[in-house]
């Protein structure tokens, strides 16, 4: 269910096969494959690099992103709400609801800001980018093959709030993300994957060496 994917470091990701080339939150891009479809969660300059987005596009290329990230990318955008629905040069994406219900990360990731995860289908199977969130209700019931969530804490939920998401949601295949970078040692990648079961996970390695311990 990951051929073609590639992580690049943090939340950054690829999808390259049949149909488009599909970047949600490029960062640390480390070859030159141009983009057909950029897809941007929220504004934090760990998920918004403009410069990134520049070295990506092509003349055709769509950038997908939040209302608040358009205004700081150059070029057209189209702008994306939680809970709607839009299609992308052939490519079916919802967005969804990411912001911080426990008390201490209130103000990282409010839900008055409007901020996203992606639910998209690519080579006919549907993968859930959930982008910077906590572990919330209204997300348990989407039905993803592939859920690509974040482990970190600090930010978003941590490893054991995200195995707990996992479970109830029970997509096909759990992977992690937003772990070994800005915050939350690699090895809790390894953690999170026992937490989780019966739900499988597959554990990527990065394109850019890890930098927390």
């Amino acid at each position: 269910m990951l051929e073609g994917v590639t992580w690049f470091r943090q939340a950054a990701f690829r999808w390259q096969g049949e149909g488009p080339v599909v970047y949600v939150d490029p960062w640390g891009i480390t070859d030159d494959v141009p983009a057909d479809v950029i897809m941007i969660t929220h504004a934090h300059h760990d998920h918004l690099q403009p410069h990134e987005i520049d070295k990506l596009r092509k003349p055709s290329t769509k950038v997908v992103a939040t209302r608040d990230v358009a205004k700081e990318i150059s070029g057209e955008v189209t702008v994306i709400e939680p809970g709607q629905a839009i299609d992308v040069d052939g490519l079916k994406v919802q967005a969804v609801p990411a912001y911080n219900t426990v008390e201490e990360r209130l103000d990282m990731h409010p839900k008055k800001n409007g901020w996203v995860g992606y639910v998209f289908e690519f080579g006919g199977q549907t993968y859930y980018h959930a982008g910077d969130t906590d572990a919330l209700p209204e997300l348990e019931t989407l039905d993803p093959d592939v859920a690509m969530v974040p482990i970190g804490g600090t930010y978003t939920m941590d490893w054991e709030e995200a195995a707990g998401f996992v479970k109830k949601m029970e997509p096909r295949l759990a992977v992690p993300m937003h772990f070994g970078f800005v915050v939350c040692s690699p090895s809790h990648s390894g953690l999170f994957k026992k937490g989780a079961e019966p739900v499988p996970v597959q554990i990527l390695d990065p394109t850019n060496p890890f930098e927390q311990p």
